[in-house]
């Protein structure tokens, strides 16, 4: 990364830190107070050496005097740095509680696109990987920051006034730390972007194999897909090492360099002093100096190149913190879905006509998925679109709730262009059930209930009734209170089907999308959720994607979709009479 994107970087992070300025004057003021306390320590505990050497004439008044005040010193600022820890811990649980929401925010906002081509896992990876990566950084390395250029500041100017000339052994070493410091930065900077990416992957991976455990363990595939993950798991760790070894490295060295400077302190120090006690510096020289102000320098001079050393060490988990922030941005500084048109209107009394006006449309340009789709869809019919794999079925769907938008043609609803309507507003219209079932963690009534908010009880066991699940329902122990695990893994497909079904006829949008939703039930119920699904159907113009030829025999019309173009269309009946590609799908299934 540039200069510029750190430095923007910085200045964003900044940006979430001055919000919570209510916390962080106070954690400054915390800062300053504790290190100008630290800092004295060292001036009296040299005073107390200074005393000592005439303690024959003055008694142990003077040092046990000096040694008070640089005790009452340490005390205070360890419990300034405690309140400031707990200050600091609460700055960063609101700043991260902030970004989190603004991730997760950002992520329902964003087009479905961008989840067909992202991994989940590594989505996920943003929300607890990254961004604890920088909470640790923001609870404790930004302390260390202020904490480090307060004492670096602060000792530089005692040592200026204890002794000149031994300021000139930093002038040296000080350059030197600052050049290799930075100059490893670079180095280790895209180690720790790949680190966090391979570890995006190697999540992205283990949530794919978790979904289909059950798949892997039908087909006898434990040990392949053990081996892919080793290969993840070795790829992340070679990252993390590579990052974290060319990250080590630079402390030591950087330590290396400071006790360098430490030694020359202590030689140089003891010649001043010699020379002093020998009379060849008068007191107040700037050369002068005694044994309590070599004990205030070596201090002071640990308590500089501390910083410096520990400096290291933080730009090294600032490295992670910068790379984690990075992805964080790039998810929150993604497009969302276009802003409704200005003017953009809401869609009430929906009847329920559609008109696909030559319509085509693809995801990437290289490959097509519709081309010159036109129709035109009477309120209560109900439509089935039927075809191969790939053909185009689920993307007239997406099409229709504005999931994505096609780059030729319109879509009327009701006489109106679908784009001067209000997305929020056009997809109320719809009810949706999918092959692929979604239920959250909570309790039946509540994921039926998903589907009208203010619906009553009555309601929903009603709409439960309706979707044949009731008698499965009531007889579990809790009945509807009973509460689904995650994506109710609790109870069957079928079962999950009828609850989404459910949810679905206690929905009352005007249009409804069937995906294969009797796919994951068998035969006997399948015929008795068709009954209910004529039920559903009645009054609302209904869309449905079908595998099972048998279920859309009473449509008002077929399509037929292949290649992404309309090959075939008519009643169930002229379709088979014409003999075409639907007569031969229907009697493949029926032969």
């Amino acid at each position: 990364m540039n200069k510029r994107n750190n430095k923007s970087l910085l200045l964003r992070l900044g940006g979430y830190v001055f919000n919570q300025w209510y916390l962080f004057i106070p954690a400054l003021i915390m800062t300053l107070f504790s290190n100008q306390l630290s800092l004295l320590g060292p001036k009296y505990s040299g005073k107390a050496i200074d005393a000592i050497e005439v303690v024959k004439e003055n008694g142990m008044g003077d040092v046990w005097d000096n040694v008070y005040k640089m005790l009452i010193c340490y005390v205070l600022s360890a419990i300034l740095s405690y309140i400031l820890a707990i200050i600091m811990i609460h700055l960063s649980q609101r700043i991260i509680y902030k970004m989190r929401r603004q991730v997760f925010e950002k992520l329902n906002t964003l087009p479905v696109g961008y989840f067909d081509t992202h991994a989940t896992g590594d989505i996920i990876s943003h929300l607890s990987y990254d961004i604890d990566t920088l909470n640790a950084t923001l609870s404790h390395d930004l302390v260390q920051v202020m904490t480090s250029i307060y004492t670096v500041v602060g000792s530089l100017i005692f040592m200026w006034q204890i002794s000149k000339p031994m300021i000139l052994i930093f002038v040296f070493t000080v350059p030197v730390s600052i050049i290799f410091t930075k100059y490893r930065s670079k180095k280790v900077r895209p180690l720790f972007r790949a680190r966090s990416k391979k570890y995006g992957e190697l999540n992205g991976y283990a949530e794919e194999m978790l979904s289909g455990a059950r798949s892997i363990a039908a087909y006898g595939r434990q040990e392949k897909f053990s081996e892919q993950f080793n290969e993840h798991n070795r790829d992340a760790m070679d990252a993390y090492y590579k990052a974290e070894y060319q990250g080590a490295f630079l402390f030591p060295a950087i330590n290396f360099i400071n006790n360098f400077s430490l030694t020359l302190v202590a030689v140089f120090g003891g010649i001043l002093y010699m020379l002093s006690q020998n009379g060849f510096f008068a007191v107040g020289s700037i050369f002068f100096i005694t044994l309590g102000g070599i004990a205030q320098f070596v201090q002071y001079s640990r308590k500089f190149a501390g910083p410096i050393n520990e400096f290291s060490n933080i730009l090294h988990e600032f490295q992670s913190a910068f790379s984690a922030a990075e992805r964080i941005f790039r998810v929150i500084d993604e497009k969302s879905e276009p802003e409704d048109i200005e003017g953009a209107s809401d869609f009430d009394d929906v009847s329920g006509e559609v008109k696909f006006d030559d319509i085509s449309f693809s995801y990437t340009e290289d490959k097509p998925i519709l081309k010159n789709i036109s129709l035109d869809i009477k309120k209560g019919q109900t439509i089935a679109i039927v075809g191969p794999t790939g053909a185009g079925k689920t993307t007239v769907i997406n099409l229709l709730m504005r999931f994505y938008d096609p780059q030729k043609g319109k879509i009327i609803l009701d006489g109106k262009e679908a784009t001067t309507i209000k997305r929020a507003a056009l997809r109320k219209a719809f009810t949706m059930v999918l092959q692929d079932t979604w239920l959250f963690y909570g309790s039946i009534y509540e994921n039926i209930i998903y589907g009208k908010e203010n619906a009553t009880r009555e309601e929903v066991y009603k709409a439960a009734k309706s979707a044949k699940i009731d008698s499965y329902i009531e007889s579990l122990p809790n009945g509807y209170d009973t509460i689904l695990s995650d994506d109710g893994v609790n109870i069957s497909k079928g079962q999950k089907q009828l609850i989404t079904i459910a949810r679905a006829f206690l929905s009352d949008a005007p249009m409804l999308i069937l995906d294969e939703a009797t796919s994951n039930v068998d035969s006997r119920t399948e015929i008795k959720i068709q009954e209910a699904m004529t039920e559903l159907m009645k009054n609302r113009t209904c869309f449905v994607i079908a595998h099972r030829l048998s279920t859309i025999e009473d449509a008002d019309l077929i399509l037929v979709i292949k290649d992404g173009e309309i090959i075939e269309k008519g009643t169930h009946k002229e379709l088979l009479d014409s003999e075409g590609f639907y007569s031969s799908l229907y009697n493949s299934q029926f032969s």
